[in-house]
């Protein structure tokens, strides 16, 4: 008798963990990775997540000089690898929808380059969203072939970029420059 197995099968092969509030507290990766706990969320997860960064930035913001900030991006972009990854592992899922430090540090990264104005927020939260979930080319691919920490967050990244390159596009090809 001949048994045809999928190509992803494996032996090996584990069960996803579900995430609950104590295993968010369990390691400080965990906690990082699942955005304090927001990523718990039933519904959305990467949304709220990305609801989250706005008060982490507003706050960060308002104690830090511009350059600092975006230091402190950059070290929470790396610091996401890790934790996203170690995360990743103990929940048998590289990429586990709990996972929201990638969305909370993209959606910085948008509102340190955007105009300081509700409009221009909101617009990028909805752009940044789109490509998130939508996932276009590239951002498919990395989502696709790059697993672990760096896969993880750099999806995300590239999201971040094609919303910033709308609004950039929108800011020079449509509005006038006296509006700024």
């Amino acid at each position: 008798m001949i048994t045809s197995l999928p190509d992803n099968y494996s032996p090996q092969r584990q069960i996803p963990v579900k995430p609950d509030i104590t295993f968010v507290h369990v390691r400080l990766a965990h906690f990082i990775a699942m955005g304090a706990g927001v990523g718990l969320m039933r519904f959305a997860p990467g949304t709220f997540g990305t609801i989250a960064a706005y008060p982490l930035y507003r706050f960060l913001d308002s104690i830090l000089e511009p350059v600092s900030l975006l230091l402190i991006i950059d070290v929470f972009f790396i610091l996401g690898i890790w934790a996203c990854a170690v995360t990743g592992r103990a929940l048998n899922s590289p990429d586990h929808s709990g996972m929201v430090w990638d969305e909370i540090v993209a959606f910085m990264l948008v509102l340190f380059f955007i105009p300081d104005h509700w409009t221009w927020q909101l617009t990028a939260f909805l752009l940044f969203r789109f490509f998130d979930i939508v996932k276009p080319p590239p951002i498919g691919y990395l989502d696709d072939k790059l697993k672990g920490g760096l896969g993880v967050m750099l999806d995300d990244l590239v999201a971040a970029f094609f919303a910033l390159l709308c609004i950039a596009g929108w800011k020079s090809m449509v509005l006038f420059e006296s509006y700024f």
